[in-house]
Order: structure tokens, then C-alpha cells, then sequence
């Protein structure tokens, strides 16, 4: 790719950026446009429906900038959980990682790779500067064998320093010490809604209204379904204890001498639990995880067909010998740019959205209990997925058999990705614009939600909409992240020029999910923190990664003894990765006993630990055996206990 198709995709992309951050300021002011832009707040009676309309809603503004800004940590927490906090973390993370490369890859690198002759290019040429290739600025482009190379060398190992130190003191001891004040936050249920289809079409009804007759007609089904099942048990209970350090010492000692006949779990909150596979045995659920375990793999093995696809996209000599009646179109300049530059990234996002649904899919049919345990495994799913299929596919740009064997020889693993990683450069700069910018600006804008709303209002009225409080897309929201990550730490080296693109979409993120996260996402469910380690893995891995490639490039650029030191620094890594499982790992995983046996003691004089016990009777019931308390004079409602996780 030439740099005039990266300005090209830069432009088409800032353009679009522009556009939503402008649409989102105007039409965030819309009275009708309340329940899209902060859903959370008129769920909590923050915000008001309804309002007049004025011209002043029409200017765009940037207050709503200030106001993400100014959010707190603490006030995340206290709304939104622990994982929240965690998902902003790997923001500010990412943030102080890419802040210090950036610094090092583009005032000390990036001159050193364009000032090299390796590619033959004329420096002085400014002329045509616009037509260079963008591997003119990444270290193909330094001479083989110069001393030059030893300048990448120092940076690899300094910049793996600096990761592993913002990796142990800057954030996961800080998140450890969160662990103990989890807060949740109960929703409000709206009122009113349409009774036609989709709740567009129809008339407007109370939902007292609505759903009355259907109360008086399922009421004695339940009843008789129930009578039917009060007699049947199920091979699996929740058990409670009335102090934590019974309950840790339950959890943690084999039940049967047959350790798959008596499994014991630690029990989710009660609107966590998923009762589909509650009371399943431990055979159903290896089977469950062995069949999710090859749909996966040939999910992947057909996700290869658009990542071929947009390969020929990148080559357009490649592109004209599969369509040669595209060859007068692809002559024209601004044609033959948009093409290379912005369609494969384009093409690969849009494929790449249909992953994280079906990844949800995959991981409820797993056998998981708990609804956080399934999105923790869609999340996993979702970042490996990601990480072969956009990284490691387009890099190994062949047949499929080629990709495997080169894993089926580990020798040649570090030549072959010193080989081809720096030639798809030029690709992931623009997958970041594309995939990041754009995508981060539809976040911000709800372009779907906006829609229905839309046609809500148009055909229903605008008055008492029922709407849905979304919750944090994390199975898909922190692999993009991680990933970008990778490409990042990957590139760090190899092609400075990435690093400012990402700058600027963490820049983005840190912003437009501080914005959503106070106007837009409300709790549901909470892991505990749960997805910090996979953040560790995953830049563990990134690091990992980038050394295998700098022994292979510094060999390919004979300089073996660059090659040959470089070999400690992934021991290293992995010697630090090692230490931090030892050291945090468990942390994640459990409370410690001083801290239980101390939160027992200060429940002797809680005066509250009565009316928690009562609600513990009813709290892990299953919906479809609780008792009916339907009036059909309408006096009595129907209420059902909440447990708060606190106390658990």
C-alpha cells in the first residue's frame, strides 16, 4: 500500500468520525431520543421523558466530552461493578503502553527506518512522497547488517521493561484492592409498551392492562404444572451456610470418592443463575464443551474465506487476474485507493461482527451455571478467534495447509513471521482506522437502537415507549481492545507508523465508553474482575509474540548476535508471567480467609443478618416454581426477592 491509499482510508474514516461525534451531539438533545442516549438514567429517574423542542438542540456541542471526563472511578463502581472498572483500565493501560512507544517509534525509530536504503528509496524525493510505499517507514527499509538495528534491539528491551512494570504496579494490585467493594444497582422495570407486533403496531395499553388476561389465563397452567413437579427433585441444590469460612471449606473439599458424581461449585448471584444446564451431570456437560469446542474450530476454518477474500483486495495485480474486466476501473487513482485501503478492512469488520452472537451462543450450550461465567468464555472465545483469523490468517496469507504446517515446525516459526508480518503493515493501520475509529464513532452514535426508535415513534407515538437498558458488551468490546493491543506490541518495532492510529482510537475509547457508561449501560451481572487475567494473558502473550518475531527479523537482517540476545527476553516475560499467577491469580479466583473469617466475625453484630436470611430461602428458586401471588382483583402484586451480592 502507498501512503496516498492510507490518507485515503484516514480521510474516508476522520470523515465519518466527524460526522457521528456531530450526530450524536445534536440528536442526544432530541426529547424523543432520551431512551436511546441515556436509557440508564430514565431507568433510574435521572432523566425525564419528554421535554419541548428549541433550536438551541440543534447546534452540536461538546459538553458531554466534560462530562465523561470528569466521571470517578469510584462513581463507575458504585453504578456499574468491578468489571466496568476493569474495562476502563485496560483503557488507561493501553493509554500509558502506547503513550511511551509512541514516543520511542516515532521520534527515535520511524526516522531511523526511513532513513535506511534497504528498499532503495530516495529520501530526498519529496515530490513524490505521497506515492512512497508505507514499508519505506517500517524496518524493512533499514539496511541488512547495520548497526542501526541495534537501536530496535535496546527498544524491544526496554519496552517489555516498561510493559511488565505498568502491567505489575500500575493496575493489578490497584484492582485487587477493589475486589472487596462491589456494589450493585437494582433496575427499574418500565410501564408501557405497544401490544402489536414488535411493540411498534397497536394500541397503547398499561402494562397492567396488558398483561392481565394473560396472568388469568397461564395462572392455572402454573399451578398445575407445579402440583405436577412438587414431587420431582433434581440432582443438583444450592446449599447455604451461615458463616463464608464454612462455605469456602464446602467449596474446596472433595464431596464422593467419585470426584465427577458430586461436583461442588461456588454459587453466582441469584439474577446471575443460568437454569438451563443447573442440574446437569458432569458427562452431559464434557460433552457440551467438546462439541462448542469444534464448532469453534470450524467457524474458523470457514472464517478464512473472507480473510482470502480481502487478501485479493490488498493485491490489486492479484484482483485483476481474478476479474480482468475490473482492469480499466482499478486505473483510476481514487478507485484503485478506496479499494486497497478501505474495502478490506471494511469487508473483514463486517464479517468479524457476526462472531461475538455466536460466540454468546456457543458458550451458553457449554454447560456454564451463571450468565457471567458465559460471557467470560464468549469473551476468550472472541479474542482467540480474533487473534488467528485477523492477525495470524492475514499474516500467513496462503492455503490453510501452509498456515498449519508452519506451527507443525517450530524452527521456522520466528524466520516465516519475521517474513510476513512486516508485509501486512500496511494493512492493519488501515484495519485500525476502519475497525477502530468508525466503529467506537457508531458505538457512541446506538445507530440501531436510534432506528427502532424511529420507527417506534413513527408508527406508535412517541409517548410511553418501552425501551431496554442495554449492559456492557464485554464478550465483544474487550477483544477488540486486546486485540488492537496485540497489533500494537506486534508492531511496536517493525512498523512505528501503527502507533499513533492507536493512540488515537484509545483516546476515542477512554471517552466514548466513559460517556456510555454514564448515560447508557446499567449492571446486570458481576464476574468480580474476572476479566483482568485475561488482559494479562493476552499482553503476555502480545509480548511474547513480538520477541519470536524480533529473533527472526534480526536473523533475516543479518545481525545474529541481536537475534541471539534477544532469546532471553521471552524467558524473562514468561519467568514474570509465571510470578504474577503465583502472586494475583488467586486473588481473582477467591477470597481469602483472613478476609472471611474477619467479615463472619463483624456478622455477629449485624443486626441486618436476619432479613438475609429470610431472603436466602427464596433467592435461588427457580422462576418457574415460585409461588403465585397474582391477584385477580389487581391488589396484590407479585414481588420477587432480590440477594444482594454483597452479602454473599
Amino acid at each position: 500500500m502507498i501512503l496516498s491509499a492510507l490518507i485515503t482510508s484516514v480521510g474516508i474514516n476522520l470523515g465519518l468520525c466527524l460526522l457521528f461525534f456531530t450526530l450524536y451531539s445534536i440528536l442526544r438533545k432530541q426529547p424523543g431520543n432520551i431512551t436511546v442516549y441515556a436509557p440508564r438514567l430514565v431507568a433510574e429517574g435521572k432523566a425525564q421523558q419528554g421535554g419541548q423542542f428549541n433550536l438551541e438542540s440543534l447546534l452540536p456541542t461538546a459538553g458531554w466530552i466534560r462530562k465523561a471526563w470528569q466521571l470517578s472511578e469510584d462513581e463507575i463502581l458504585s453504578v456499574l461493578g468491578l468489571d466496568a472498572v476493569v474495562f476502563m483500565r485496560i483503557f488507561i493501560f493501553s493509554l500509558r503502553v502506547f503513550t511511551f512507544a509512541g514516543v520511542v517509534g516515532i521520534f527515535i525509530l520511524l526516522p531511523v527506518n526511513y532513513l535506511g536504503n534497504q528498499l532503495n528509496v530516495d529520501i530526498s524525493d519529496f515530490s513524490h512522497f505521497s506515492n512512497k510505499s508505507l514499508d519505506s517507514f517500517s524496518i524493512s527499509n533499514v539496511n541488512n547488517g547495520s548497526n542501526w538495528l541495534w537501536i530496535h534491539f535496546c527498544a524491544a528491551y526496554v519496552f517489555t521493561g516498561v510493559v511488565c512494570y505498568l502491567l505489575y504496579y500500575g493496575d493489578t494490585e490497584k484492582l485487587y484492592k477493589r475486589l472487596s467493594h462491589l456494589k450493585l444497582n437494582n433496575h427499574t422495570p418500565q410501564r408501557f409498551r405497544r401490544d402489536g407486533f414488535l411493540g411498534i403496531f397497536g394500541r397503547k395499553v398499561d402494562l397492567v392492562d396488558h398483561y392481565e388476561k394473560k396472568l388469568e389465563d397461564l395462572e392455572d397452567n402454573m399451578r398445575l404444572e407445579q402440583s405436577s413437579s412438587a414431587g420431582k427433585e433434581v440432582p443438583a441444590a444450592f446449599v447455604s451456610f451461615k458463616s463464608r469460612l464454612g462455605a469456602a471449606v464446602a467449596l474446596h473439599i472433595q464431596q464422593a470418592v467419585n470426584p465427577t458424581k458430586w461436583v461442588t461449585e461456588r454459587a453466582p448471584e441469584p439474577q446471575d443463575v443460568y437454569w438451563p444446564f443447573f442440574s446437569d451431570s458432569f458427562i452431559k456437560r464434557w460433552i457440551c464443551v467438546l462439541v462448542v469446542f469444534v464448532a469453534c474450530v470450524a467457524l474458523t476454518i470457514l472464517f478464512l474465506i473472507p480473510v482470502v477474500l480481502v487478501q485479493g483486495l490488498t493485491h490489486l495485480d492479484q484482483l485483476e487476474t481474478w476479474f480482468p474486466f475490473l482492469k480499466g476501473i482499478l486505473k483510476l487513482t481514487f478507485v484503485s485507493q478506496v479499494i486497497t485501503g478501505y474495502l478490506p478492512s471494511l469487508i473483514l469488520q463486517m464479517f468479524l461482527s457476526f462472531v461475538p452472537p455466536i460466540m454468546i451462543m456457543f458458550s451458553s450450550m457449554q454447560g456454564y451455571i451463571s450468565l457471567s461465567q458465559i460471557e467470560k468464555s464468549a469473551c476468550i472465545k472472541v479474542l482467540w478467534f480474533t487473534i488467528w483469523n485477523i492477525f495470524f490468517a492475514n499474516v500467513l496469507s496462503g492455503s490453510a495447509l501452509y498456515q498449519v504446517n508452519v506451527f507443525l515446525e517450530p524452527k521456522k516459526i520466528p524466520s516465516v513471521l519475521a517474513e510476513a508480518v512486516p508485509a501486512q503493515a500496511s494493512f492493519f493501520i488501515a484495519y485500525v482506522v476502519t475497525s477502530g475509529w468508525t466503529s467506537l464513532s457508531s458505538e457512541l452514535c446506538r445507530l440501531t437502537p436510534l432506528i427502532c426508535s424511529f420507527f417506534k415513534r413513527v408508527f406508535s407515538g412517541k409517548d410511553g415507549d418501552e425501551f431496554e437498558v442495554p449492559s456492557i458488551p464485554y464478550h465483544s468490546g474487550i477483544p477488540t481492545i486486546l486485540f488492537f493491543g496485540l497489533l500494537g506490541i506486534s508492531y511496536f518495532f517493525l512498523a512505528p507508523l501503527i502507533l499513533p492510529f492507536l493512540l488515537v482510537y484509545y483516546c476515542m475509547g477512554y471517552i466514548i465508553y466513559r460517556n456510555q457508561l454514564l448515560n447508557v449501560y446499567a449492571l446486570q451481572y458481576e464476574t468480580g474482575g474476572k476479566f483482568w487475567p485475561i488482559v494479562h494473558y493476552s499482553t503476555i502473550f502480545s509480548l511474547v509474540l513480538m520477541h519470536i518475531i524480533a529473533i527472526g527479523i534480526f536473523g533475516l537482517k543479518k545481525v545474529p548476535l541481536a537475534s541471539s540476545l534477544t532469546i532471553p527476553l521471552p524467558i524473562l516475560t514468561l519467568l514474570f508471567n509465571e510470578y504474577c499467577q503465583k502472586r494475583f491469580l488467586p486473588l481473582f479466583k477467591s477470597f481469602p480467609m483472613e478476609c472471611l473469617v474477619k467479615k463472619d466475625r463483624e456478622d455477629v453484630n449485624d443486626p441486618t443478618m436476619g432479613e438475609f436470611y429470610e431472603k436466602l430461602v427464596t433467592a435461588y428458586r427457580d422462576p418457574g416454581l415460585m409461588s403465585l401471588r397474582y391477584s385477580r382483583s389487581g391488589t396484590e402484586g407479585y414481588n420477587s426477592p432480590l440477594l444482594h451480592a454483597a452479602r454473599v
